[in-house]
């Protein structure tokens, strides 16, 4: 009886635990697929996002996108302006402010 009883807590307990998912935001442009891997907006500039991307699996390394500017900022400091289809305009088209 208290073997059945704790199984049953047990169960429950683990049924209510909400594990995080994994939710890719991913676009297909120009036989290209682009996924946003993990995004995080700036608290002081609302315009920029921090994030890592994958275009057609391979993982990029974390940027910063600037959307005002349409530039994205490397890891060394290095500003380049966005592309044709660059993941800076996913990004930036995806959370833009309506």
């Amino acid at each position: 009886m208290r073997k059945s009883i704790a199984f049953v807590l047990l169960l429950i307990l683990f049924l209510s635990v909400a594990f995080p998912s994994l939710a890719l935001v991913c676009r297909n442009r120009d036989a290209h697929q682009i996924c946003i891997l993990s995004i995080q907006r700036s608290a002081k500039n609302y315009w920029e996002y921090r994030a890592a991307v994958s275009v057609d699996g391979v993982k990029r390394p974390i940027e910063v996108y600037n959307c005002r500017s349409r530039v994205k900022v490397q890891r060394d400091g290095t500003a380049l302006p966005f592309e044709h289809n660059d993941p800076g305009e996913l990004i930036c088209s995806f959370f833009q402010k309506s």
